[in-house]
């Protein structure tokens, strides 16, 4: 296990500017994952700490060590790919051995590592057969194992579940903790799902046209969203956002109601941005925050999601499985003051 580090981190392809300064220290045996849309640069980032990228400007410390001029081999990581780049005419043994090609173990050592590897990721029974006798996740299995033999310092994962169904993204989110728990090591994982994101992470990255927006828990990361982006980028579906001003100690919103300040630190006619997540907005009897129509609603079983029309801007709230309204029905909607997240609407920072 190791630590690794970025300092003011920069990533340039002639004068386009990819990486703005990354800064971010991920503590050793910790499982990180670096999260964000198509072009955030996270891919790049990741690429950059296993020496397929050359840096730009700034520092990549492993273990203490700057590494920016060393090869990939000799970082002491390994690197597991959104392909499972393992070879079809080796066996699965083979396979997973052939990420000790260049050691200097004995044909013995190395059988009894490959063995130790095959049990941690339950692929004893087949270590015989060929890539093309097994599953998408039993081959993702094989590609991980292949980079635990080696029992590096740290492992970096670019996007190596997308490649697989709904139901095997689910089953190799969990093996993956799971292995973090058994084994311990250093994790950087990359990935653009957000659910991945918050289901395996013990600290998730977000980041945006090359800069990190925040660093956090996922509890954090949800609850306490440093900014818009953050707020509508982690939760699905995504947050609520309106648009208001303050108006003695209320918030006038655009769609004509207004609400209740939660907060005395905001200045009379301050633009803001009012939050709030669909499972926290909640379709209920009584006067609420506002009422308006619901236009459509998606059945989720204990839960429905009902789109409701407040003026002119349509929110999403949280009604019950069992007694769902129906479309065209005036409802009510409600939400507790913690629920209710302000951002500044000009900067897109949180009002805290």
């Amino acid at each position: 296990m190791t630590t690794v580090s970025l300092n003011n981190l920069v990533k340039s392809y002639g004068n386009t500017q990819v990486l703005h300064g990354i800064n971010l220290d991920i503590q050793s045996g910790e499982f990180v994952v670096l999260v964000g849309p198509s072009g955030c640069g996270k891919s790049t980032t990741l690429r950059m700490i296993a020496g397929l990228e050359e840096v730009s400007a700034g520092d990549i410390r492993i273990g203490g060590d700057v590494v920016n001029d060393m090869e990939p081999k000799e970082r002491n990581i390994a690197m597991v790919f959104q392909n499972y780049a393992i070879y079809p005419h080796m066996s699965v043994r083979k396979n997973i051995g052939f990420g000790l090609r260049t050691s200097k173990l004995s044909k013995d050592e190395k059988d009894v590592r490959i063995d130790e590897v095959a049990g941690i990721l339950e692929l004893t029974d087949l270590l015989d057969r060929k890539p093309n006798q097994l599953s998408g996740g039993q081959r993702q299995r094989v590609a991980i194992g292949r980079a635990m033999v080696r029992d590096p310092a740290a492992f970096l994962f670019d996007e190596p579940l997308s490649n697989l169904d709904a139901q095997l993204r689910t089953q190799m989110r969990l093996e993956i903790k799971k292995l973090h728990q058994r084994v311990g090591n250093t994790i950087i994982f990359v990935t653009h799902d957000q659910v991945e994101a918050m289901t395996m992470a013990d600290r998730i990255v977000i980041m945006k046209d090359g800069h990190i927006q925040q660093v956090g828990t996922p509890f954090e990361v949800f609850y306490e969203p440093a900014n818009i982006f953050v707020a509508q980028f982690i939760g699905a579906p995504s947050m609520n956002m309106l648009k208001g001003i303050v108006k003695g100690e209320a918030i006038a919103l655009e769609n004509g109601t207004a609400i209740q300040l939660p907060t005395t630190k905001l200045n009379e006619d301050q633009k803001v941005a009012v939050g709030l997540r669909p499972d926290a907005l909640l379709v209920q009897e009584g006067e609420g925050l506002f009422s308006g129509e619901v236009s459509v609603i998606e059945p989720l079983g204990t839960d429905t999601l009902a789109y409701v029309k407040v003026g002119d801007e349509e929110v999403i709230a949280k009604a019950s499985g069992r007694t769902p309204p129906a479309v065209g029905d005036i409802v009510h909607l409600h939400a507790a003051p913690e629920a209710i997240h302000l951002f500044d609407a000009d900067t897109g920072e949180a009002i805290r």
